[in-house]
């Protein structure tokens, strides 16, 4: 179904990823506490192509340029989350240092930042590090943390005429203007609810959220709305998804939540009944956990809805919803899992794992649909097998890159850790392209 276009190789263990909405760029946030910007292959047709900057390298068939547009020592702790402002112009970084950062997404330098507010259930005060961050709109930012809570920060324009030293030009105050504690364990992922046709701002107002064994329904002015059941299986990823077929004698809308679990199974949860999930579609037989999910774009490997699955034993797999069946699969790496996952502006995969980031395009060859699911099927096999073998210029904080040795190592995952994202939740704790500036 995807073939790999180019293999990049990272300097230490990827912790977060986050795809540009507007522009062929991924920025990634390393265990080291680095985030940087690459730019991917131009896509084809691009005249742009035939100047590719200084110390840029080619892959091997001499086509694919990978460039990184900026790289800097963002956290003294590791980088736990990313994420685009909605019009791309912003990414916002967090790490375990307790920090969240604005930069300007073009050139790297930081325009506002803000401290994570402290773990009140901890006896120290200490560090609520984060787990995820999403830009609900132009003027909101959500942060979730391992404690469970989700605090609301206003933005404002950056302003980046402005002395970069002046401080919190993207951030309104140095407080969250709201926070909501919509889980008791740490919130693994977040997917907002797209506006009703009657909204005048265009823009989400609530949210799911999956944290421990539930999940959450939160409104921005009314707070948490609705908590699920336990569901008695751990939470890890979740997607939320129109233009489904609507069927008004069952109830359904045609929009769905999709949750990934720790066992290998996705569930289906009604639009307005979250208290209980409503189907359920099984990913992985071997119970691996469902760490990422991503929907296909219109017309990116075939018809109906699609989604993409990456997984703790490092493949990924695709799922179509409307006949609930499992329809393919690459494999990313044979032991990390897979912790990134999205497309790009060209319809482009981007997935990440481990110390390596693949770009992939749909294949485009004669073959039927059903024989590249036969292959990608042998492929994910031939891969498990591997696995199973195995186990018998941005702001310049370079210097703080000393103080956090002892914390990259504490932070550091062990590999292939069951029902945990990597970096994520309290601490009890092919031919490759090389890349410029990541070694």
């Amino acid at each position: 179904m995807f073939d790999t276009i180019c293999t990049l190789p990272l300097s230490a263990d990827l912790f977060a990823q986050v795809i540009h909405p507007g522009e062929p760029l991924v920025a990634v946030g390393l265990s080291s506490g680095h985030v940087a910007t690459l730019k991917l292959p131009f896509l084809e047709g691009d005249g742009s192509l035939e100047s590719s900057a200084p110390g840029s390298r080619r892959a091997s068939h001499g086509k694919d340029v990978v460039e990184t547009a900026w790289r800097t020592k963002r956290h003294k702790g590791s980088c736990r989350c990313l994420a685009y402002s909605v019009d791309g112009r912003q990414l916002y970084s967090a790490g375990t240092d307790g920090v969240v950062k604005a930069a300007d997404s073009e050139t790297g330098k930081v325009i506002g930042k803000v401290a994570v507010p402290l773990d009140a259930s901890s006896r120290a005060g200490s560090v609520d590090a984060p787990t995820v961050l999403h830009a609900l709109s132009p003027q909101t930012l959500l942060l979730a943390t391992d404690s469970g809570a989700l605090h609301l920060y206003d933005l404002r324009d950056p302003a980046p005429s402005l002395p970069v030293d002046q401080a919190k030009t993207a951030f309104t105050g140095a407080n969250p203007a709201q926070t909501h504690h919509p889980h008791t364990d740490y919130i693994s992922s977040l997917s907002a609810i797209p506006a009703s046709d009657s909204s005048t701002s265009g823009y989400s107002k609530q949210w799911l959220t999956t944290g421990g064994t539930t999940l959450a329904l939160t409104d921005l002015r009314r707070g948490v709305l609705v908590k699920s059941e336990d569901q008695e299986e751990i939470l890890m990823s979740s997607l939320y998804i129109t233009g489904l077929p609507v069927n008004k004698s069952n109830g359904s809308t045609g929009e769905k939540a999709i949750v990934g679990g720790g066992d290998g199974v996705i569930t289906l949860w009604q639009k307005g009944q979250w208290d209980d999930q409503d189907e359920r579609i099984i990913v992985s037989k071997e119970k691996e956990t469902l760490d990422v999910m991503a929907e296909l774009p219109d017309g990116v490997g075939g018809l109906g809805k699609r989604i993409a699955v990456g997984l703790g034993d490092g493949t990924v797999r695709f799922v179509r919803l409307g006949s609930k069946q499992v329809v393919g699969g690459v494999r990313h790496h044979d032991v990390e899992g897979v912790v990134g996952l999205g497309f790009d502006v060209g319809g482009r995969m981007i997935s990440g794992g481990g110390q390596v980031i693949k770009v992939w395009r749909e294949h485009d060859a004669g073959a039927t649909e059903a024989e590249e699911e036969t292959e990608a099927e042998e492929r994910i096999a031939a891969g498990a097998k591997r696995s199973a073998d195995n186990k018998g210029g941005g702001e310049n904080d370079e210097a703080e890159e000393g103080q956090n040795e002892s914390d990259e190592e504490e932070e550091k995952p062990r590999k292939r850790r069951k029902k945990r994202k990597r970096g994520k939740g309290p601490a009890t704790t092919g031919g490759g392209l090389s890349l410029t500036g990541l070694d």
